[in-house]
């Protein structure tokens, strides 16, 4: 498979997307309800691996596509030997369509309606002895919260403790960008359709979905081509190709010399981690920019990182007339306020790829409009990397979900955002998006977004591209602490990249 090919494994379409690819395919000569055949099959398959033979399987069906999907599946369970008990949301005069079709091809006879004369007083009654329980009730689609019958029979479901196994998204999850509003289906496991949604991926709406598995139903890959999806999956097949290569011939000189400017003496171990990620990153040379206060504790802690005592303003600009130091790192333990703000502008006049973090966003969010300026005017890559508290002071009228929010930031500011958390997200100017999906709880600790930030420095200083650079650190920031396993310190993190690193280095020789 090439390299385009593997993107487009990566790439996530919101529903209004996902229909744009269903009617592509309808248009290109494949009905709809032999999509929904495919895609309900699918639903039996997973099922079936959940529930042993011979289980009873109760699905939810809703009135829409979601709901055809659940009529195939029942089919499909009920000639296996299954017991099979469907319920409508609405009475099937209600149906339409193609799930109008799959409903008459289910001709099941036990297909009542919960809103019709067949409701039970007590919902949870329809659900008793159900060994599975099959959410087709909305799907991705739905962008508003739950009402009147449907509220009751989703807190039914959760409450029950029956499995769950969700068709597309739990009911309640807006496919979009992984916002629940109100009562929603917790589910165990969730079949989705030719690609996933950000909804799959974005907390809170990524816990609601369980295990999720992709089904290919007949789409063809090519419909990706007239939808231009920009959001992606953050994984090594999105960005191998921009991998730094070590030539043969290759030293030190050849692979950048990042520059990470450190605090007082009360406060200089954040940027030591980053100095030592930025070296274990690749960079060819790592120098540690201290005040002269700190001078004596830093270098009583280094060894391969550099050590370069800078007093001032005038101080970062001297540093920087050496070319040759071509990626910056600010804000870890450097202090908030006035002289930091100095030292950005400094940093972004000197025109180095710059990372951007903690005390260094924090400052500038007091002043940020010549900060954005500069930024958007700056020739080489910024990347920032704020956590939820930097992001609302230094962008603090942009509301809403994740996606869109850190997408604005991105085109307000002309700089790669890292917005960070659990679900970190990765946004362009340009408009791309990468979601992260990989980093393990115990990596929440004190000094983690250090070594992040170090990650990010180290790879632009080899020349990464923003974007890149930000995905990739990203990614091998999870994949670090996954190595370190529970009860990791941030200390622990700098030589837990080296396992991640040699498979990237292996995988990227074998293309």
């Amino acid at each position: 498979m090439s390299q385009h090919g593997k993107v487009l494994n990566y790439v996530l379409l919101t529903p209004q997307e996902m229909a744009k690819a269903d009617r592509l395919t309808i248009e290109g000569g494949v009905p709809g309800i032999e999509l929904m055949e495919r895609a309900g099959q699918a639903v039996a398959r997973a099922a079936a691996r959940m529930v042993p033979a011979s289980g009873r399987i109760v699905i939810l069906c809703g009135p829409g596509n979601n709901g055809g999907d659940g009529f195939i599946a029942a089919r499909c369970l009920a000639a296996a030997g299954y017991g099979v008990d469907v319920r409508l949301l609405k009475a099937p005069d209600a149906l339409k369509g193609d799930a109008l079709e799959a409903f008459r091809r289910m001709g099941l006879s036990y297909a009542l309606s919960v809103e019709g004369d067949h409701i039970a007083s007590d919902l949870g009654a329809l659900l008793d002895g159900a060994d599975l329980i099959v959410d087709a009730l909305f799907g991705a689609g739905l962008d508003r919260a739950l009402g009147g019958v449907a509220e009751a029979l989703v807190k039914a479901v959760n409450k029950c403790g029956a499995p769950v196994l969700a068709v597309d998204l739990p009911s309640g999850v807006q496919g979009a960008d992984g916002v629940v509003c109100g009562e929603t289906v917790s589910a165990q496991e969730t079949v989705t359709f030719f690609r996933q949604k950000p909804g799959h991926l974005l907390y809170p709406g990524r816990q609601a979905c369980g295990r999720v598995t992709v089904a290919q139903i007949g789409i063809d890959v090519t419909v990706l081509d007239q939808i231009a999806p920009d959001t992606f999956i953050n994984g090594p097949d999105l960005w191998l190709d921009h991998w730094p290569q070590v030539a043969p011939t290759g030293h030190k000189y050849s692979k950048g010399h990042a520059v990470v400017f450190g605090g007082p003496v009360t406060a200089t171990g954040a940027a030591r981690l980053s100095a030592g990620a930025a070296l274990r990153a690749g960079a060819g040379l790592v120098t540690l920019a201290s005040p002269p206060d700190a001078l004596l504790v830093n270098a009583g802690h280094l060894t391969a990182v550099m050590l370069k005592k800078v007093a001032s303003e005038n101080g970062i600009r001297d540093l920087l007339s050496d070319k040759r130091l071509n990626a910056v790192l600010i804000g870890p333990g450097y202090g908030v306020g006035e002289q930091t703000r100095s030292a950005v502008a400094e940093i972004l006049d000197c025109n180095r790829a710059s990372v951007f973090d903690a005390d260094g966003l924090t400052s500038c969010a007091v002043d940020r409009a010549p900060f954005f300026e500069s930024i958007r005017s700056h020739k080489a890559p910024v990347v920032l990397t704020p956590h939820e508290g930097e992001f609302a002071r230094l962008f603090p009228e942009l509301a809403g979900d994740k996606l869109t929010r850190a997408r604005e930031a991105a085109r307000m500011s002309g700089a790669v955002v890292i917005l960070k958390g659990p679900d970190s997200v990765v946004a362009a100017p340009d408009g791309r998006m990468a979601i992260n999906c990989n980093a393990p709880p115990w990596l929440a600790a004190a000094g983690s977004g250090d070594v992040l930030a170090g990650i990010v420095v180290g790879l632009l200083a080899q020349g990464v591209s923003g974007f890149e650079a930000a995905a990739m650190a990203v990614w091998l920031h999870g994949e670090a602490g996954r190595e370190a396993g529970p009860g990791l310190i941030a200390e622990d993190l700098e030589s837990a990249l080296k396992p991640a690193l040699r498979a990237l280095v292996e995988k990227s020789d074998l293309r």
